[in-house]
């Protein structure tokens, strides 16, 4: 018995190993490219901000659950600057980070933008084993994991490139880029912070003045973990209702929506239906956001921007 309460434990940082090496995860993820990309920090004319939460594989106890906030704005005429706070949860281990961006735009001549960044903040890490205790034999004061419930606190840095227009963009960014150890037992280390990338893509096709076609694609990857594709496509209506579906190789497919109750106040939702394996125990994910602008200086757009 005290061999499967080892085992479940080791699970458990398994999983939370898999996810970190795979973090953050998003359906909506053109719309928070700041938390993936340093390099989109500041660019929009004004302040711009969200709220997203997301709920992964429901009916399964302990399943991952997501909620971020990120605000940034552009300080002067080439910099900008961000914030994002995101905590994930998943079984008893919880992860918080809290970064800080920066960004420098080269201006290539009309609408083209190079935009470079940096993102450099804390991640701090706790697992409540006692979430654990209550369904298992009581353990010995010899097993590892007895005595507390181990946290820690790390810092680490990312960067990243973004090129855009008011039509287009290309991203590319690595969020975190110093590897860390979350838990060291007996020389043996579980939890483990992968470097992982993002590339991912945009376009703005105007069918008629009232309909726009916005597809997107991204490619995310740890190393020494599966690469994965998703690729999205929205329609725009009337600037204010937007409808899309999205595809995730081999893992889900689903729908979003969102609407703008103001030209500064957008809500929206996606909904991903598994098809891998856990759609045995798992029908769906489940996520919800908030957009908003503040339009402080009362500076009005000279090109709209539909990213």
């Amino acid at each position: 018995m005290k061999k499967i309460y080892f085992i479940a434990i080791v699970t458990v940082l398994f999983l939370a190993d898999a996810k970190a090496q795979q973090d953050p995860n998003y359906t909506q993820y053109m719309y928070n490219l700041s938390v993936i990309n340093p390099a989109y920090a500041g660019s929009k004319e004004n302040i711009s901000g969200g709220l997203l939460y997301r709920k992964q594989w429901v009916e399964i106890e302990g399943a991952p659950s997501t909620g971020t906030f990120f605000l940034h704005s552009p300080v002067g005429k080439n910099v900008g600057l961000g914030f994002s706070a995101v905590n994930d949860k998943i079984g008893p281990v919880e992860e918080s980070n809290l970064y800080g961006d920066f960004s420098y735009t080269l201006d290539l001549g009309g609408e083209h933008r190079l935009a470079f960044g940096m993102k450099a903040g804390l991640t701090m890490h706790k697992i409540d084993f006692n979430t654990i205790y209550p369904t298992l034999p009581n353990p010995s004061p010899s097993d590892p994991f007895s005595a507390a419930n181990p946290s820690s606190s790390f810092l680490n840095i990312g960067s990243g490139v973004f090129y855009y227009t008011n039509k287009y963009y290309v991203s590319f960014s690595v969020p975190n880029m110093l590897k860390t150890k979350y838990l060291d037992f007996d020389g043996r280390k579980y939890g483990t912070e992968e470097l992982h990338y993002f590339l991912t893509g945009g376009y703005v096709f105007d069918i008629n003045p009232n309909l726009k076609f916005k597809p997107f694609a991204m490619v995310k990857s740890a190393f020494n973990a599966p690469t994965s594709f998703d690729v999205s496509t929205n329609f725009l209506i009337y600037d204010k209702l937007e409808l899309g579906a999205t595809y995730r190789l081999e893992d889900s497919f689903g729908a979003m929506i969102n609407f703008a109750i103001t030209p500064s106040l957008r809500i929206g939702y996606a909904y991903d239906h598994v098809m891998s394996h856990l759609n045995v125990v798992t029908p769906a994910s489940h996520e919800v956001m908030l957009l908003f602008d503040l339009n402080l200086t009362k500076k009005v757009s000279r090109s709209p921007r539909y990213f």
